[in-house]
């Protein structure tokens, strides 16, 4: 169990970064490469919105890089794909993770819910359900 001394504690898909990151750097060097390996005939126009391309399906990984779930003495902070949250303990009711879910979701004092990407079953079924259970037991203790 994560005692208040171990804050702050972070759960992200490691291994989904480790391989996006490197492939994201390919694409704009693979893009870049082919801007400039394109025949004559094609204008600067033409080459720059090949580079262009690149950097964006390059954002686009990097976007799906971008989950985590971080904890600390006053609450969390959720980062998913576009958005960044953060909740004080108290704001959190549940913590839950069922089975065939992608990702664990936090149920919300406001009646919402929301999506904690950071904790997905893409890692690993067993180290995601470790994490919820880590998540659950942080949010029953410090939520009170």
């Amino acid at each position: 169990m994560t005692t208040p001394d171990e804050f702050p504690v972070t759960w992200a898909p490691r291994r989904t970064r480790a391989v996006l990151l490197p492939v994201c750097v390919l694409l704009v060097v693979m893009f870049v490469a082919l801007a400039f390996a394109l025949p004559a005939s094609w204008q600067f126009n033409d080459r720059l919105m090949m580079v262009l391309s690149g950097v964006l399906f390059a954002g686009a990984g990097l976007m799906l890089a971008r989950p985590r779930v971080s904890a600390d003495a006053e609450g969390i902070t959720v980062v998913n794909f576009v958005r960044r949250r953060r909740l004080a303990w108290a704001e959190i009711v549940r913590v839950n993770f069922r089975q065939g879910d992608p990702w664990a979701t936090l149920d919300l004092a406001d009646g919402t819910s929301l999506a904690a990407v950071g904790i997905q079953s893409g890692v690993g079924k067993a180290q995601a359900i470790a994490d919820a259970r880590a998540l659950r037991d942080l949010v029953e203790r410090r939520g009170l």
